[in-house]
């Protein structure tokens, strides 16, 4: 494939608000009206009629427009072809699946385009809510269609993490910090410390490519960044697409964060 630049990357922006918004648009007609629901994972993980139809939707409009990218989704089983492409779109159709299920309106569409391991082009997609985020390669974070910034660190700091990992977390930060109330789609999550409404989040370990790529370029493009505990940057379409646990914040105060949350993980 040829060498791809900045202004490709705004096409797929374009290509990708497109779609999400009509998948979006799919699934709002099965919110809160008990739509169809299978269990995967051995029972793990939900899966409901509106997954599906957002998924095929946006393979129907991503792929035909770009059939020169691989492909990754949650809703569609991975064969690995998808690592002989060094472009590929990461898409989740319905981030935030139990939320849906038990008529939230915390979900969101998710659709990234990866370049080489890194998400260049992303956007969510928050129907209940009205919300769109975006954000591109070198370019400004959106939320319908306005700058967003993630906050600078402060004596007060507003974390979304599981309570017992909160608990865990050092002592020095544990007494500035306050816990919000759950936040079940990981991607919204970060689209909330990138628009300035809560500080910093943990995550456990075994998030997945599809959960993060959108959401890591928008925080990223409005100030923040998201890592593993020990400082590393992710990478995505690799053999595996899970990864460690991880923190976010805005990226002046990610390393007190991971420093205090070294002891949250632990047993």
């Amino acid at each position: 494939m040829a060498e791809s630049g900045a202004g490709q990357w705004d096409d797929d922006l374009d290509l990708l608000v497109s779609a999400a918004t009509e998948a979006g648009e799919a699934a709002m007609g099965y919110f809160r009206n008990s739509p169809e629901t299978w269990w995967k994972n051995e029972g793990r993980s939900p899966v409901t009629a509106a997954d599906y139809a957002a998924n095929d939707i946006l393979i129907d409009r991503l792929r035909l427009a770009r059939p020169s990218y691989g492909w990754l989704s949650e809703e569609t089983e991975d064969d690995g072809a998808r690592l002989g492409f060094e472009t590929l779109f990461v898409i989740d159709p319905i981030d935030g699946t139990r939320a849906f299920m038990n008529g939230l309106a915390t979900w969101c569409v998710s659709a990234a385009v990866v370049h080489r391991g890194r998400p260049v082009a992303g956007v969510l997609v928050a129907p209940a809510l009205g919300e769109t985020f975006t954000a591109a390669h070198d370019g400004v974070a959106l939320k319908n269609g306005f700058p967003i910034s993630a906050r600078q660190p402060s004596d007060a700091v507003a974390i979304a993490a599981p309570a017992e990992a909160f608990r865990r977390l050092k002592p020095d930060y544990l007494a500035r910090a306050r816990r919000v109330e759950h936040i079940p789609s990981l991607a919204y999550r970060l689209a909330m410390i990138a628009d300035g409404r809560i500080d910093a989040t943990l995550v456990y370990a075994n998030s997945h490519d599809w959960d993060l790529a959108a959401a890591e370029l928008i925080l990223e493009r409005a100030g923040g960044r998201l890592s593993s505990l020990d400082g590393r940057p992710l990478g995505y379409n690799g053999a595996a697409v899970t990864h460690p646990a991880l923190c976010a914040a805005h990226e002046t105060g990610l390393k007190s964060l991971s420093s205090a949350a070294q002891t949250a993980f632990s047993h």
